[in-house]
């Protein structure tokens, strides 16, 4: 493992092969009966377990995080840490609540652990995406095989521990780390897990999907976004281009839901340029522990190149660069300065493609109709955000959004609520009930 801000080497992870895919699978199938038996109640109590000590160790798990991926430590704390703990107890809390048979007429309506889960996970929110994945399936009593990325995997390690340490029987929890062409796909096609639910790009969600499909396996799919904040005219612009470029800046970028597209009314189009410009000039760049630091690396070397083409692309294409750009920030780190764009139309390869990385494009309409068409004219849903004069007029847009997330005047994330897109954006919901609801199976007895 390479610490992205020094690029050093920092840790060695073990690189799983397929057979060790396959053990992993079948400690997990031979765990599932046992564990699917237990009560809710009693798998609640141990993920409220888990979730304490998931708080007790939140300053060296936040440590971890932001020496493998980058993430600036405030960021990696309350974000990369403490809200999964959150998460943590919000399945806890649902498990022991859980009601697994309801009835409809003479129909006696089963929710039943859905089997054997293989959880494909990202490194941008490295904690954040397992415990997505993991406390939900655990929480409806399924069993686990847990494949975090490459690039930062050693928070999951942690995650391992924590479970361990709460007390969760053996083969209930798997970790097996390594490649995605390797141990990924030996997990999305093996013949012996039930559920895959995978979070990443597109383009690899497609991969995973297929191999699914061999088997007809269940899959939960959330993948990229090209998300757009519409600031109409009536609102607080100075606010809501403070906070849109806050929300595209997140973890450097690096998150699917960010708000990279910011639609502008003609009429403010340059004000809102030159705010932009201001609130981007804020993001100090610079070490994740350094006091002051808003804007770390980028998780590795070939995502910092990634976004710098991307930002060429847009000069090529004739946006304008109004901050930011291409040169490396500091000697050594995977850095990219904080970067905007003006001039932005929409086709243009950085409004429609998912850049992961702080590069916000600010794009000018000219009715609500318009800015509405821009909003849903990428091939992907999956958050966005409407700021208004009144919270009725932003709901009413925020309605006509083919998106499955939309903040309202600001309104804040919901670790709660479910998350999950529209169209490429994926398949699927985590979090809250539905969230859940992805790792149960509905049987229906007729009395």
């Amino acid at each position: 493992m390479i610490n992205p801000a020094t690029e050093e080497v920092i840790d060695q992870v073990p690189a799983g092969t397929p057979s060790d895919v396959a053990a992993a699978v079948d400690a997990a199938h031979a765990a599932f009966i046992p564990w699917s038996a237990t009560s809710p109640a009693d798998r609640g109590k141990l993920l409220a377990d888990a979730a304490a000590l998931l708080r007790e160790r939140a300053d060296q798990i936040a440590t971890t995080i932001a020496t493998d991926m980058g993430a600036p430590y405030s960021l990696a704390l309350k974000v990369q840490t403490l809200m999964p703990a959150g998460v943590l107890e919000s399945y806890a809390q649902m498990a022991e609540g859980l009601v697994a048979e309801s009835r409809v007429g003479n129909s006696l309506i089963l929710r039943e652990p859905a089997g054997v889960v293989g959880a494909i996970t990202p490194w941008n929110y490295p904690l954040h995406q397992a415990v997505c994945k993991v406390a939900a399936a655990l929480a409806a009593g399924c069993t686990v095989v847990l494949k975090p990325s490459e690039v930062a995997p050693l928070a999951a390690y942690a995650l391992a521990d924590v479970l361990h340490d709460a007390g969760l029987p053996a083969g209930v929890f798997n970790l097996i780390s390594g490649p995605g062409p390797v141990v990924g796909e030996a997990l999305a096609s093996h013949p012996l897990v039930d559920v895959v639910s995978f979070t990443g790009s597109t383009r690899a969600g497609r991969r995973v999907a297929a191999l699914a499909a061999e088997s007809v396996k269940r899959v939960a799919l959330e993948l990229g976004g090209k998300s757009a904040n519409i600031i109409l005219p009536d609102a607080d612009l100075e606010k809501a281009v403070a906070s849109g470029v806050s929300h595209a800046y997140v973890n450097s970028g690096q998150t699917c839901s960010a708000l990279t597209r910011m639609l502008v009314h003609w009429d403010q189009y340059d004000d809102a340029v030159a705010l932009a410009v201001a609130a981007a000039r804020t993001f100090t760049v610079g070490d994740p522990f350094a006091e002051g630091t808003r804007l770390g690396p980028l998780v590795s070397a070939a995502q910092r190149d990634r976004v710098i083409r991307y930002i060429n692309t847009g000069q090529e294409e004739g946006a304008r660069l109004v901050t930011g750009g291409t040169d490396y920030p500091l000697e050594r780190g995977y850095y990219v300065e904080p970067t905007v764009f003006a001039g932005v139309a929409p086709g243009m390869t950085i409004e429609q493609e998912e850049i992961f990385g702080p590069v916000l494009s600010i794009v000018p309409f000219g009715s609500e109709d318009e800015a509405v068409a821009i909003a849903n004219g990428t091939p992907y849903g999956l958050a966005g955000a409407v700021w208004a004069g009144s919270e009725e007029r932003a709901v009413s847009v925020a309605r006509r959004l083919r998106t499955g997330q939309v903040s309202i005047n600001g309104g804040r994330f919901n670790a709660l609520a479910p998350f999950g897109g529209y169209k490429q954006s994926g398949i699927g919901r985590e979090l809250g009930e539905p969230g859940l609801a992805e790792f149960l199976e509905i049987k229906a007895l007729q009395l």
